[in-house]
């Protein structure tokens, strides 16, 4: 007798995009066990709550999800984010999430806003409440990673404007979102303009934050 389960289970099959294996995940379980090792407990600190360092296997499952187009990647990592945010935090339900937001032009290009993918995960983990339009991107900006510190302020210089979510000012304090921490140029472009709007800011939680940074101790945005 032919068992269905098994050969459907067959065709669904693909690719682990970060090793080739054939699975039915996200990720193979080798590769999801190894991410896992990224996990870093130090990173736990707000204003800025990260999951682990931007290395090895994550640094490498974070690319791979923003740029060879497989957003099923923030499904894991929102999961993992969320599951380190609720041993910490437990489950407070008076923060409202923002995902860091996307140029039009960046997202047409994409096709998906990585950071919108890794809160909705992380609030389907959490029970919070998603705001996906808290935030928009209103300035064309380049790439951060070849541009110093200085360099990063400067480009992000007024980059974001309050989204149609936030019409009427949330009375509950925003917890932001997004992939990657690197010097904070970003999180605090967003978060200015959120206090000027009279919003409170709780902190922004990130799957990884640089190394530099958790060396440096500088973690406030």
């Amino acid at each position: 007798m032919i068992n269905w389960k098994n050969l459907l289970n067959l065709f669904l099959q693909e690719n682990c995009p970060l090793c080739q294996r054939s699975t039915s995940q996200e990720l193979c379980p080798n590769c999801i066990r190894q991410l896992q090792k990224c996990h870093n407990p130090n990173t736990h600190s707000l204003p800025i709550f990260a999951w682990g360092t931007y290395s090895g296997i994550l640094k490498r499952a974070i690319a791979t999800m923003k740029y060879e187009n497989h957003p099923e990647i923030a499904r894991l990592l929102g999961q993992l984010l969320a599951q380190a945010w609720l041993s910490h935090h437990g489950c407070d339900h008076n923060l409202v999430v923002v995902p860091i937001p996307l140029h039009a032009q960046k997202l047409k290009q994409r096709g998906y806003n990585q950071a919108a993918l890794i809160g909705q995960s992380f609030c389907e983990v959490t029970g919070l409440q998603l705001k996906k339009h808290g935030l928009e991107r209103i300035k064309v900006t380049q790439a951060q990673f070849d541009l110093s510190a200085s360099e990063r302020e400067e480009n992000l210089n007024e980059a974001f404007g309050l989204g149609k979510d936030f019409c009427l000012r949330p009375k509950t304090p925003v917890l932001l979102v997004d992939d990657i921490y690197t010097t904070g140029a970003t999180a605090r472009s967003a978060m200015q303009i959120l206090r000027e709007s009279g919003i409170s800011v709780y902190g922004l939680v990130a799957v990884a934050i640089s190394v530099k940074s958790v060396n440096s101790k500088h973690l406030s945005p």
